[in-house]
């Protein structure tokens, strides 16, 4: 066979298996396959790891293939759901551009920056929470994100988030930072200016209407109560902000806590705490800003998640005594 002739023929095998290794699936029986690939592995790792998975017709194909775009040094590290029956173009492309899986996690409102860190890392979204922590506790972290505080306490918006696996805590907290600013806007700063409170000051009294009710529609009446003690120099005496001045709280609030000498204890000390107390949504930021149009001054806990309102002490103190007969404290 002249040379020539056995050139193209080779050429033509090589486009051929070239086609074969960028157009044609495994196989065509749609098995998925869930893969991760740390972060730092070699491109020879990344493909080991899918052959290993399953997914791979020719890995030395596919090396080829990576290597002949320039792409084996931008395979970005993540939690995979990849096909047998994807060509393997299209699962390059997806590690590639860090198509990674993506989990729907939930934030509840009124968590602490320590329970969402909790939760982040029980659902694996996170492998260790004193990252996470450190950066929440960190003024000169929240000063970059522009808040002007000694924590990010407050500011972790409570949502459903699509967070994938493995993802930095910065992003994380970015993120929900982020969802935070887009809730409380120019028209909430211009409300608490006509309220003669600064943004942090609001942060902080939502942060405690979320841990007092459950109950949204009492949430602008609690509001009133601590908004009506605070122009009268009543101090709150919110059980939450003594319980989140208590690092070991064992879940039993007790005479002698309330008597703890803590820059959160607000039946010692007058005014807002120092800082919010949890992360509070939507509702409690806007009961914040609008309280309840009433003189209430009191609140008693009826026992089945809602309160009974008084705005004399007389009152109260009957309240107190029908609602809780001597039982554990829940009265302000």
């Amino acid at each position: 066979m002249p040379i020539p002739l056995l050139v193209a023929g080779i050429c033509v095998l090589l486009l051929l298996y070239a086609l074969l290794v960028l157009t044609l699936p495994l196989n065509l029986r749609g098995e998925r396959r869930q893969v991760v690939i740390p972060q730092g592995t070699p491109f020879k790792g990344v493909v080991r790891i899918l052959d290993e998975g399953g997914l791979l017709r020719s890995p030395m194909g596919f090396h080829l293939m990576a290597r002949l775009m320039g792409v084996t040094e931008r395979v970005q590290a993540g939690e995979y759901e990849l096909s047998t029956t994807m060509p393997p173009a299209v699962i390059l492309r997806k590690l590639v551009t860090g198509d990674v899986m993506k989990y729907r996690i939930t934030i509840p409102e009124g968590y602490t920056v320590r329970q969402i860190a909790l939760r982040l890392q029980e659902l694996g979204i996170i492998e260790d929470q004193e990252q996470f922590l450190s950066l929440t506790f960190s003024p000169d972290f929240a000063a970059g994100l522009g808040i002007g505080a000694k924590s990010i306490e407050g500011y972790l918006f409570p949502d459903t988030y699509l967070l994938p696996k493995g993802v930095s805590p910065i992003e994380i907290i970015k993120t929900m930072v982020g969802k935070f600013k887009q809730v409380y806007g120019p028209d909430c700063e211009h409300r608490a200016a006509e309220l003669g409170m600064t943004d942090r000051e609001v942060v902080i009294l939502a942060s405690i209407i979320e841990k007092e009710t459950g109950v949204s529609e009492e949430r602008p009446l609690i509001s009133a109560v601590f908004h009506n003690r605070l122009k009268r120099g009543i101090p709150l005496c919110s059980d939450p902000t003594v319980i989140y001045g208590i690092p070991s709280f064992d879940g039993n609030l007790r005479k002698r806590d309330l008597e703890r000498k803590t820059p959160y204890n607000t039946y010692l000390k007058r005014g807002l705490p120092p800082g919010p107390i949890a992360n509070p949504g939507r509702s409690s930021l806007l009961a914040a800003l609008y309280p309840a149009p009433v003189q209430y001054l009191y609140f008693v806990s009826r026992n089945d998640g809602s309160h009974y309102f008084s705005t004399t002490l007389r009152e109260h103190n009957e309240a107190v005594w029908q609602y809780q007969q001597g039982g554990r404290r829940a009265a302000h």
